[in-house]
C-alpha cells in the first residue's frame, strides 16, 4: 500500500516550489487525477482520491483545485479521462496514477499535451 502513495508528497512538493517562485497574481492552479475509485483497483484509489482531498487547497497564496476523476481501474478509461484533464480542464499538471498501466497508458498523452505528470 505503502508504494501507492510514494510519489505523492514529491508531486505536492514540487507544485509548492513551483507555486513559491511563481510572480504575483498567477490565476488558480489546477491540478488533476485519474483514479481508480471503483474496479479492479479500487483498494488502491479510494486511499489515493481520500489523501488527495485532503491535500491543501492553497498553497503560497494560490488556489489549487483538485479535480479527480474516477477511471474504473481501466487504462482506456484513464486515457480519456487525462485527456479531458487537459483539454477540457485546462489543468496546470496530473498527479500519479495509482497502478501502473494507467500510469504507462497516459504517458504518450500527457506528453503531447505537454502537460507535468
Amino acid at each position: 500500500m505503502k508504494s501507492a502513495f510514494k510519489h505523492l508528497p514529491a508531486a505536492t512538493v514540487a507544485a509548492a516550489i513551483w507555486l513559491g517562485t511563481a510572480g504575483a497574481g498567477l490565476a488558480d492552479v489546477k491540478i488533476g487525477a485519474t483514479v481508480s475509485v471503483t474496479g479492479p483497483a479500487a483498494s488502491l484509489g479510494i486511499p489515493y482520491k481520500n489523501t488527495l482531498e485532503l491535500l491543501p487547497k492553497q498553497i503560497a497564496g494560490e488556489k489549487i483545485d483538485w479535480i479527480i476523476l474516477d477511471d474504473g481501474s481501466d487504462p482506456t478509461t484513464a486515457v480519456k479521462n487525462v485527456k479531458k484533464l487537459i483539454s477540457e480542464y485546462n489543468v496546470d499538471a496530473i498527479v500519479g496514477a495509482n497502478t501502473s498501466p494507467i500510469g504507462v497508458a497516459n504517458i504518450d498523452v500527457v506528453a503531447e499535451g505537454k502537460t507535468p505528470f
